[in-house]
């Protein structure tokens, strides 16, 4: 290959300066919303209140950063996309002072909420500006840049906040973010550039955004407490997700009336990359974050590892999924999506359909080498699925999409944890309290999310496909 033509598919400098400073930028969310996980118990303490009073604190920020979704693309399409993404991230930073500080429960719980509100902001500009500035061309590679952050949050940040919780005291969990935040801000004011508005034109659409803000909030406050009764035939559940879908169905009503001139207009779904992209997310959130859940809590129960022991064994796993990374973004822009993902989804029912007959007894080396396996395929199941979603429109559609894309990923991630740990309960509530019966209900959960991975080779046959 002539050097003309390596060198026409290098990124430009600016652009992976870009990237780099958006990833590094969204770093502190990411790692948040993990890292307080580990700190529960010790909130209980120190607040003296119940584990369900403090849950509040988790669940509030998910509905917050739910709720931030549809907000911010009105934002992106109204103003600078470079102001608001730094303005959030200021305002994560000072926000997270506060919560450090909370003198009580209620100020605790009330801030965590404001906090997840800029989240949310954050986490859609994130992506969404990525394709504008990467173009069709490099997606795949700036994107694989940008989701950097997605491997650090779930795998380090129960590792880094165990430490902060044992070596020094809960409130830094979140005075660090101070810290990370004062690092990205120069960074991004000097690598980012300037966005225009992707639609000046367009108005506030107040009710769509308060629809789809609500009907994110009951879905994933619905699912939530199904996992709280490990059944969804609970009136709580039925009540919550029967408004959802109420509201799914209102939102739909509106859409037609205004012509698809709204936050999310339906009309995206005519796509044929995006409406296989958001099948395809759905599920395979469901299929990878569901597992999530329940590997420390079975190296918890069952091999009896502390809460950090329990997020080291979790390792291996982020190292899969690090090393692939950049590969995956290169595949993606050379081949297409959904060669990609065929390939990824056989590689993950590699690593997962092996944990549906592990024990108590079987070695960490064995476990360790079936984690690394899933976490090489994690990033070539998402990475593709959410490139390819934008993949063919146009660039005033890109918030919109965006916003389309995040509430399905976060409806689909609150909808695995929920079915899984559901599934897991109720087969271990059916039995009798041994450990052979406890197996039994991880076993279960495991083959859900074997079951959900085969059926994600659905959606992703609609993929793009390219000529090498």
């Amino acid at each position: 290959m002539s050097k003309d033509k390596v060198k026409e598919r290098e990124i430009p400098k600016e652009v992976l300066m870009a990237a780099w400073a958006i990833a590094l930028g969204a770093i502190a969310p990411m790692l948040d919303s993990t890292m307080v996980n580990i700190a529960i118990h010790q909130l209980s303490k120190d607040f003296n209140t119940t584990l369900d009073t403090i849950q509040w604190s988790i669940t509030g920020y998910v509905l917050a950063l739910a709720m931030a979704i549809p907000v911010s693309g009105w934002l992106m399409n109204k103003f600078n996309g470079k102001t608001i993404f730094i303005g959030s991230s200021i305002a994560f930073g000072v926000i997270s002072v506060f919560v450090g500080v909370s003198w009580n429960i209620s100020s605790f719980i009330f801030f965590r909420l404001l906090q997840g509100f800029s989240a949310g902001i954050i986490t859609l500009l994130m992506s969404t500006l990525l394709v504008k500035t990467a173009g069709q061309e490099n997606i795949g590679k700036v994107m694989a840049i940008v989701s950097t952050p997605m491997i650090f949050g779930p795998i380090l940040g129960p590792v880094i906040g165990g430490f902060i919780v044992q070596g020094a005291s809960w409130h830094w969990i979140f005075f660090i973010n101070v810290f990370i935040v004062l690092i990205a801000v120069p960074l991004m004011m000097k690598s980012i550039p300037d966005f225009e508005p992707f639609n000046k034109e367009s108005k506030l659409d107040c009710f769509g955004i308060i629809n789809l803000s609500l009907l994110s909030a009951t879905f994933i406050y619905g699912i939530t407490k199904a996992a709280d009764h490990a059944s969804f035939n609970n009136s709580e559940t039925i009540l919550w997700v029967g408004i959802g879908l109420g509201l799914v169905i209102i939102y739909l009503i509106y859409n037609r009336i205004r012509g698809n001139q709204t936050v999310l207009p339906i009309n995206l779904f005519a796509h044929k990359s995006f409406t296989a992209s958001s099948i395809g997310l759905f599920l395979a959130n469901i299929a990878v974050m569901g597992p999530m859940l329940i590997l420390p809590l079975f190296f918890q129960n069952l091999r009896h590892f502390t809460a950090i022991e329990a997020a080291l064994a979790l390792i291996p796993q982020g190292v899969g999924m690090f090393v692939t990374r950049p590969m995956i973004g290169k595949m993606i822009d050379k081949i297409g999506a959904k060669d990609v993902v065929i390939v990824s989804l056989v590689l993950s029912l590699i690593g997962s359909i092996p944990l549906i007959f592990i024990t108590d007894k079987t070695s960490m080396i064995w476990i360790s080498i079936l984690l690394f396996i899933r976490g090489t395929s994690f990033g070539g199941i998402m990475l593709p699925l959410t490139s390819d979603a934008y993949t063919g429109l146009d660039s005033k559609q890109l918030p919109e999409a965006g916003v389309g894309i995040n509430i399905i990923e976060n409806l689909g991630s609150s909808f695995g944890s929920a079915v899984i740990a559901t599934v897991v309960a109720t087969v271990i509530q059916g039995l009798h309290p041994t450990i052979m019966n406890s197996l039994k209900g991880y076993h279960a959960g495991f083959l859900v999310s074997a079951i959900v991975l085969t059926f994600t080779f659905i959606p992703s046959l609609f993929l793009t496909h390219k000529k090498a």
